[in-house]
């Protein structure tokens, strides 16, 4: 497919990381890994990966700005335009030789009034070959196949996924994830937690999962995400359904489906934390 110049320097990008990273996943137990905090690691992988996409992303489009997951913001505070990348997402999978963990790079841009919208997203599996792409009013896209969310519409049959708290979640997260999660485990199919929120988002969009939801994610966890989801017809939201494109939370709350889930999911994580705050 022909690529447009912003989707053929952020494929070139995310190619480019995911050789260092393939090669790295092969050797996993010889890398060097510091902790950052309980159950969150951070390997020689995700700091080489990082440094390859913004130097790849920097020599395309020299004066647009970054937010990214080890490095943190850089560029102007004004940016007109500004790369969201997680170097690698699903770090504990890939640091115990799991192959499903991803390279994510959202695009946002300002507009003149000063909101800011989601115009391009990637997301990519080197481990499976997979390569999510979105770019706004183009529609999403794996590798060179149309995207389109599922058409379910009973919940007996829909699998969700979610991302479980962890050690360092907050408490104030932990309670309304398990309000929503006893609700719902009666009623569907399958919850599934896999352990990598970019390519949740990302599977959603290709109609794998019905919906998903968590509690506290980061900008660079979703940020392409979101764009693939709604390019490929479903919505993805805060708990009051309120437009997540400007991310300007450290913790995000989303809900994400086809257009027969996403509601009555939101409505429950709404719920849940409006329970959980009433329940100290």
């Amino acid at each position: 497919m022909r690529l447009s110049p912003h989707m053929a320097v952020m494929h070139n990008a995310v190619h480019k990381a995911a050789r260092s990273l393939l090669r790295d996943f092969a050797e996993v137990e010889q890398l060097q890994v510091s902790i950052k905090g309980p159950g969150d690691f951070v390997s020689q992988a995700d700091t080489r990966a990082e440094a390859t996409i913004k130097e790849e992303l920097s020599r395309a489009r020299p004066g647009y700005a970054f937010l990214m997951e080890e490095s943190g913001a850089s560029g102007s505070d004004n940016w007109s335009w500004r790369w969201v990348v997680d170097p690698l997402d699903g770090t504990t999978n890939f640091l115990h030789g799991m192959p499903h963990w991803a390279i994510s790079i959202g695009l946002q841009r300002r507009m003149p009034d000063g909101s800011i919208e989601l115009a391009a997203g990637v997301v990519y599996n080197p481990a499976a070959n997979e390569l999510f792409w979105a770019e706004k009013g183009v529609g999403a896209f794996l590798n060179e196949r149309r995207l389109r969310v599922s058409a379910r519409r009973k919940l007996s049959e829909a699998v969700f996924a979610t991302g479980i708290p962890f050690a360092r979640v907050s408490e104030e997260h932990r309670r309304p994830f398990g309000y929503t999660l006893g609700a719902l485990m009666p009623k569907v199919a399958g919850i599934r937690r896999f352990g990598a929120a970019a390519l949740d988002l990302a599977w959603v969009a290709a109609g794998r999962f019905d919906g998903y939801w968590e509690l506290g994610i980061t900008p660079w966890d979703c940020a392409a995400g979101l764009l693939l989801v709604r390019e490929a017809g479903g919505y993805a939201t805060d708990a009051e359904g309120n437009d997540l494109s400007a991310l300007e939370q450290d913790e995000i709350v989303i809900v994400a489906g086809n257009p027969h889930f996403h509601g009555p999911l939101r409505e429950l994580v709404q719920n849940s934390i409006i329970k959980a705050s009433n329940n100290p």
